[in-house]
């Protein structure tokens, strides 16, 4: 009997242990390495599983091209970079890792909010480069957190992960989610709030847990960001669509915003001539201080990518063994 063929599209390199531990009685396993959809071609129309990360999106053309799959893989929490919806009319399985990164997510969204609202990035950039003086007043007025207003939007694992923790450091802590029933408040004991403007409206700090949806695409702009506190935080470990980030660049240029830090943009890597870019590396403009960038990085931790790709590997396994998908979202 030969062997199935399961492809890691992206971000992953050999060697595959987890992968090979995995399914290598059953399938062999490549890892194409790709940056563009480009790189698939050639290479994954005979696979009967698909293991995909983030770097690149699997759209109409390659969800066509496709002949034996039973199942695509989204080895992280977002999948709007698979057309989803085609290969549920192909009847393709699209599944994602819900659960591996929860804990370092929302340990990454604390830390920001941490970072931005006691000054340390401020001072640290200003002290580095000798742009003012070796005092705490560079950063006045700095208040205290506790009882301070901590927004959520969304509060799925990783929201409520994120809740819970800024509810331990003393924070009122409210969300928006019209997505959830009644009752996630009380077990969490927090507070549900009806509309994203009055969430907006009460805010010191905003972080943002949801998908990218239709819904929610630039949920955060120029009108719904001037609608938070003058001088209050904006925090993104989503995805880059949730939030328009020239909208923030211009929030800051205007001071309205006193600080963002964006772990996700919509392109990854932006162009190096994006405004955005151009303003955060610019030392004498207000993003070099009060704009904190990282490479989609909120999810990383060793435990985290190990949990991504063996849950992917078992959910590929299940399914050549013909059981039923874990996870499935399409």
């Amino acid at each position: 009997m030969s062997k199935s063929k399961v492809v890691i599209t992206d971000f992953i390199n050999p060697p595959l242990s987890h992968e090979e531990q995995i399914l290598g009685d059953l399938a062999d396993v490549t890892a194409l390495n790709a940056y563009s959809e480009d790189d698939l071609v050639g290479n994954i129309e005979d696979a009967d599983a698909i293991m995909i990360y983030h770097f690149i999106s699997l759209s109409e053309k390659t969800i066509n091209s496709l002949q034996n799959c039973k199942l695509i893989v989204r080895c992280g929490v977002g999948y709007d970079n698979v057309d989803w919806k085609l290969a549920r009319e192909k009847g393709i399985n699209v599944a994602n890792v819900p659960d591996y990164g929860t804990e370092e997510v929302a340990d990454s969204a604390i830390g920001m909010m941490l970072t931005m609202a006691r000054g340390v990035h401020y001072m640290n950039n200003r002290l580095q480069r000798g742009a003012g003086p070796w005092i705490y007043e560079q950063v006045k007025p700095t208040h205290r957190l506790r009882g301070r207003t901590f927004g959520v939007i969304g509060v799925g694992r990783i929201g409520t992960a994120t809740a819970l923790r800024a509810k331990a450091l003393g924070m009122r802590v409210i969300y928006y989610d019209p997505h959830v029933p009644d009752g996630r408040d009380k077990s969490l004991g927090i507070e549900r709030i009806e509309s994203l403007d009055d969430l907006l409206a009460q805010s010191d700090v905003v972080s943002a847990h949801c998908p990218r949806t239709d819904e929610t695409q630039h949920m955060l702009n120029d009108q719904t960001i001037a609608k938070m506190k003058p001088g209050s935080f904006l925090v993104n470990t989503a995805r880059g669509g949730v939030v328009d980030a020239h909208a923030v660049l211009r929030a800051i240029e205007g001071d309205h915003l006193r600080g963002a830090a964006l772990d996700v943009l919509e392109t990854e890597p932006p162009e190096e001539n994006d405004p955005l870019m151009v303003a955060w590396r610019d030392p004498s403009h207000p993003a070099f201080d009060r704009i904190i960038i990282n490479p989609h990085a909120a999810f990383y931790s060793e435990e985290g990518l190990d949990d991504m790709r063996i849950k992917g590997s078992q959910n590929c396994r299940r399914v050549l063994d013909g059981q039923s998908a874990r996870n499935v979202v399409n």
